[in-house]
Formats: structure tokens, C-alpha cells, sequence
């Protein structure tokens, strides 16, 4: 079992501008039956961990919740979960969390979809195997980091996505 962080970036680093918006990404052309696109990704996927921006966001964007892993949302916030979905709000320990989405999971891996400073905390627990980045051709200027830790990583794929670069790095040290 393995604990991912999925994510695009913009050149300069950044997942999200400062309002939390992803729409530069999904104006990007990406080939969903490429190489390390999404598709593929998720069929191993038992689990999820997402920040309440991230949920927030999917939330405003997605009339449907297309998730059927069991989520954990991170927030201090109330917010109100899809009907029929197994979304978890939590405040709980990184690891005790993890441990509930390990079990959760029946075998499969893990994935931290965002924001990076929750990934960062995975990292921080020792729970963080591997960074994916899909570099979009786009700078952003200002917006969420991609992982605002400082992290060792050891590149174990490349890959070119139309006009991603595509790179898988597994967590070193």
C-alpha cells in the first residue's frame, strides 16, 4: 500500500490561485488515456484525504460527487456532505486518519488529493511514498504551493502528457 499526492501544478510551482480557483488547469489540453493521467491512477485508489478547499471546490464545480472511495475531508469548518457518499469530515491526528484509510482501503493505495500543505503534513507523519506532478504549461504567479515543506525526492518516472511533463518521485529519506 502506498500514499500518493496526485496533483497538476503551474511551471512556477503553484496547484491553485490565491482564490482557489483550478480553472487555468481545465482549460489545459491533457490526454485522459495518456501516460500518468488520471484515469488509470485512480483505478488503484481505495482511499482518499482531501483539505476543505479542495472539497469545497469539487463541491461548487461537480453537480455530481464522482468519488466512490471513502473520503476523508481535513477542515474545523461544518460543511455538508453529497447524499450516498462516504465522505468522513475529520479533525482527528494525520496518523490516526491514515491508519482509518489504510483499513478502509482493502489493499489499494492511498491518495492525498490536495491541498499541498495537507500532503505536507502526510509527509511530515512519515505517511508520504510518492509526489505525482503534472506540469501544466502555465505560470500562475501567486497561489497554493505545491508542498509548502522542504522534501527530498527521487525522480522514478517521466513521462510527456500533450503538453504536461509528467513526473512520479518517490518520498527519499
Amino acid at each position: 500500500m502506498t500514499t500518493h499526492f496526485y496533483t497538476a501544478t503551474s511551471l512556477d510551482g503553484f496547484i491553485a490561485t490565491p482564490e482557489h480557483s483550478l480553472d487555468w488547469l481545465l482549460k489545459q489540453d491533457f490526454d485522459e488515456e495518456g501516460p500518468m493521467a488520471y484515469p488509470a491512477f485512480i483505478e488503484g485508489i481505495g482511499a482518499l484525504a482531501m483539505g476543505a478547499s479542495t472539497y469545497e471546490w469539487l463541491r461548487k464545480h461537480d453537480s455530481v460527487w464522482s468519488y466512490e472511495q471513502p473520503t476523508w475531508v481535513f477542515t474545523h469548518r461544518a460543511l455538508e456532505t453529497p447524499e450516498g457518499a462516504d465522505v468522513r469530515i475529520t479533525q482527528a491526528n494525520i496518523r490516526d486518519v491514515h491508519a482509518e484509510m489504510t483499513a478502509a482501503a482493502n489493499g489499494k493505495d492511498l491518495w492525498i488529493v490536495g491541498g499541498g500543505d495537507l500532503a505536507g503534513q502526510f509527509a511530515d507523519q512519515g505517511l508520504l511514498d510518492e509526489v505525482w506532478l503534472q506540469y501544466a504549461p502555465v505560470m500562475l504567479g501567486a497561489g497554493a504551493p505545491v508542498l509548502p515543506r522542504a522534501l527530498n525526492l527521487e525522480l522514478i518516472e517521466l513521462a510527456r502528457n500533450r503538453s504536461f511533463l509528467c513526473g512520479r518521485y518517490r518520498v527519499a529519506g
